[in-house]
């Protein structure tokens, strides 16, 4: 064979490889394709799975409903930050966190050296105004004696005038003394009871019944009534909320304060106590309006005393319908409550998607309050129908569903 059909048989065909390649890629992109749409077919066949939830019934048993809800806080309206009537040294603090305390209870004591010093000054003082007292008396009695006897000798004219006038003016002059004297002594007096209300403003108490909510000063601290430059003299020895005084202040918007009255029933929440319902009462509406927060300032009362309402929790207050005079019991509501995402649309075109034998039913409704998470319906919805929570954008009237396991 010739050596050159030898090499022809040696060389590589090139252009035949890549036909089989190209094959391949073809085929596997027809696979893919038919799984594309065995998918997209089978997506639109598959009825969307939705997750449920039970309208219920805006209005509780027993004739009363919320008409408005409002957040807010514990406050207290007796409160007070206790500090010494005068500036001193902190000898002694008798107080805790959470220590109850009466009215008139010793809470700390400030050092008493100056005071007492100024107190036995004074007593020393109005001691020694009274040794004088005594002393001029005694003079005073003589000098009457002297003038009467000079008296009764000037009338027998055995004496001249000149001498009566002398012992007139010494009892004139005595008297004088005595009246200052008795002056003296009654300043002395009172200087004694300033210093002695200056020793007892080194002892500081209660001016209120109730429980320690903050301790503020240490032994050997200064205090002061007032704040002294620098940071290094404290205000107060610590801080005393009545217990008893605790209410509840919520922000309304001025949008609802219509729907707000005195002494109207409230529920009210506290955070930490979610299960916890307390009823309450309103006090007061406070006649000025919050400019930026478009809000006013409603008081609240708490009916219901207990050891786990303390300052500045945070609270939500349900404001309840009334029942009507007479005890008559008012028709049960027909507005029911659904969560906000189960609703689309606003106004005239608000609807829900109600549950039928695993179909939805494209419904109209009317809409009311917004509660919290939840709004309220008026109208085209009945207590204990399922609605669809947060529908899908392609969801129709008529479609099938299926509800998830474990739906409320």
């Amino acid at each position: 064979m010739p050596t050159s059909d030898l090499l022809k048989e040696l060389r590589i065909d090139r252009d035949a490889r890549p036909r089989r390649s190209r094959g391949r890629w073809l085929a596997v992109a027809a696979v893919a394709l038919l799984a594309v749409g065995a998918w997209l077919v089978w997506a639109r066949v598959a009825p969307p799975t939705v997750r449920t939830v039970a309208a219920r019934a805006a209005a509780p048993a027993g004739g009363a409903g919320s008409v408005l809800d409002a957040s807010g806080y514990v406050t207290a309206r007796r409160q007070a930050t206790v500090s010494a009537k005068i500036t001193g040294k902190v000898t002694e603090v008798l107080i805790e966190e959470g220590q109850r305390v009466e009215e008139g209870a010793v809470l700390a004591r400030l050092d008493p050296t100056e005071a007492k010093a100024q107190l036995t000054l004074a007593r020393a003082q109005l001691a020694a105004a009274r040794s004088q007292e005594g002393e001029i008396r005694a003079q005073l009695a003589q000098a009457e004696r002297d003038y009467a006897r000079q008296q009764e000798l000037y009338t027998r004219q055995l004496v001249a005038a000149q001498a009566l006038d002398a012992a007139l003016a010494q009892r004139d002059m005595l008297r004088a003394r005595l009246a200052n004297n008795v002056q003296q002594v009654r300043v002395a007096a009172e200087s004694v009871s300033v210093a002695e209300v200056q020793l007892d403003n080194t002892v500081i108490r209660a001016p209120f019944s109730g429980v320690v909510t903050a301790k503020s000063a240490q032994p050997g601290e200064m205090i002061s009534p007032i704040s002294a430059g620098g940071g290094f003299t404290r205000t107060g020895i610590g801080t005393i909320v009545d217990m008893d005084s605790l209410e509840i202040q919520v922000d309304v918007n001025e949008s609802f304060i219509n729907r707000v009255t005195a002494e109207q029933p409230v529920e009210a929440t506290l955070n930490a106590y979610p299960d916890w319902k307390i009823p309450g009462s309103v006090i007061a509406i406070i006649p000025t309006a919050d400019r930026s927060k478009a809000t006013v300032k409603v008081r609240i009362a708490i009916k219901s005393r207990d050891t786990r309402i303390v300052p500045d929790m945070g609270a939500r207050v349900a404001f309840l319908t009334t029942q009507p005079a007479g005890g008559a019991v008012p028709p049960p509501s027909p507005a029911v409550l659904v969560p906000a995402d189960a609703v689309r649309g606003e106004g005239a075109d608000a609807v829900v998607f109600v549950i039928a034998s695993d179909r939805v039913q494209r419904r109209g409704v009317t809409l009311g309050q917004v509660v919290g998470a939840e709004r309220e319906v008026v109208k085209g919805l009945r207590a204990g129908e399922r609605v669809v929570v947060a529908p899908p954008p392609a969801l129709e009237d008529g479609d099938a569903v299926r509800v998830t396991e474990g739906a409320r």
